[in-house]
């Protein structure tokens, strides 16, 4: 059994996957597996580096992700470059990884934590049920403020580049709302857990 978990910056996302995780759930994480492609020997940095050079390598070979980040801020173009190198790479080992787990272990919940999951949703179509972790709009900027030390506008447009957490909402097989407590969070968790699980 598998589900996807995404939600919006600053919604709680870990919190929940790792929840999750403490109660037996493996958790294939889209971030871990997007810094591991860009790692020195890796072919997707190979292909990387031959489109905008050896200039965003340090001189040990590791990615110096300030000047490629430098390198794509401004320029639309060069971000879906790297994007059309990166992304399939990325999803295509997040699928391996969720299935490899769904075969080994038939009995635990696979969780693949994907913080564009409904932006590329078509990508996924082996992922059963999508788990979003939901606050309402002005929580969430109110935390990503606080979190980042950001201000009003800088938090805003962060939130502006992502798709809107009500229209994430409204896709949501299955919905966290993490706008609470801790101790509220852990019991819809629980709850999931003993509807996915059955316990």
């Amino acid at each position: 059994m598998n589900i996807g978990l995404t939600g919006g910056i600053a919604t709680g996302k870990s919190t929940v996957s790792s929840m999750l995780a403490m109660k037996g759930a493996l958790l294939v994480d889209a971030d871990i597996i997007a810094r591991e492609v860009m790692l020195p020997g890796h072919p997707v940095l190979g292909k990387v580096t031959e489109h905008f050079g050896q200039a965003i390598l340090f001189e040990d070979g590791t990615l110096n992700r300030k000047k490629l980040g430098e390198m794509i801020f401004h320029h639309p173009e060069q971000r879906a470059a790297l994007n059309e190198i990166t992304h399939p790479a990325i999803r295509q080992e997040i699928r391996e990884r969720t299935e490899a787990y769904e075969r080994q272990h038939p009995d635990r919940l696979v969780v693949a934590d994907i913080p564009l999951l409904l932006e590329a949703r078509e990508a996924y179509p082996y992922l059963k049920q999508i788990a979003v972790v939901y606050v309402p709009r002005e929580l969430q900027l109110a935390r990503l403020m606080e979190r980042d030390a950001l201000t009003r506008e800088a938090a805003e447009a962060r939130l502006s580049s992502q798709m809107d957490i009500e229209q994430k909402k409204l896709r949501a097989d299955i919905l966290i709302d993490n706008s609470g407590t801790l101790a509220e969070t852990q019991q819809q968790v629980d709850n999931l857990w003993n509807r996915l699980v059955q316990l």
